[in-house]
């Protein structure tokens, strides 16, 4: 069996969303198996004390050039969206209810494309509720289902998971306990896993 590609991620990161449309390609060429990891970003820097890149000016700047080069670069579509920084919070409790239905990697392209092409608010119950009707979930199981406390403590849990394990950014990968940080890291997550790193 290959080795598993522990991928956290969040949908408020324009690198995790053009990592997401790369990594799973990685993970197949390698014969790895990849698993999905939600987390919340600002929780993230909350517990880490990490200062977010929308507040410091210049950064913020250079990482709206840098990641419409990146998406270019990389042929994803993207679009900075008018709503940033997003609030994510039901959009990645989401994620633990779309796992079970078996739909997961459904939900994250779609929830990803909804805000990186379209700019959709997925903090918008409309807007969760139309995203997860097109993949085949039932949006009022959905929206009741995200708001238990099982689904809430599931999220605060791996947020402070991914921080006991040295995340402070998105996306993180774990390699067994090798980390990768972020979208021009996964060259080296391909080459660690075909044994040349």
């Amino acid at each position: 069996m290959g080795k598993k590609v522990e991928f956290y991620y969040d949908f408020s990161s324009p690198y995790t969303y053009i990592a997401s449309t790369r990594i799973e390609k990685i993970c197949r060429d390698s014969g790895a198996e990849l698993e999905w990891k939600p987390f919340l970003l600002g929780g993230l820097f909350n517990d880490t004390g990490v200062k977010p890149a929308v507040e410091i000016d210049n950064k913020f700047a250079y990482i709206k050039q840098d990641t419409e080069d990146s998406a270019r670069h990389y042929g994803a579509e993207f679009k900075f969206p008018a709503i940033f920084p997003l609030n994510t919070v039901k959009a990645m409790r989401g994620a633990f209810a779309a796992a079970e239905r078996g739909k997961l990697a459904e939900y994250n392209h779609e929830m990803f494309r909804l805000y990186w092409t379209e700019g959709r608010d997925l903090s918008k119950d409309d807007v969760l509720r139309e995203a997860v009707a097109a993949i085949g979930i039932d949006p009022e199981w959905f929206i009741a289902r995200i708001g238990e406390q099982d689904i809430k403590d599931r999220l605060r849990e791996e947020t402070s998971k991914a921080a006991a394990r040295g995340a402070f950014g998105a996306p993180t990968i774990f390699i067994e306990e090798k980390m990768f940080w972020g979208n021009d890291r996964l060259d080296f997550v391909d080459n660690y896993l075909k044994g040349k790193l």
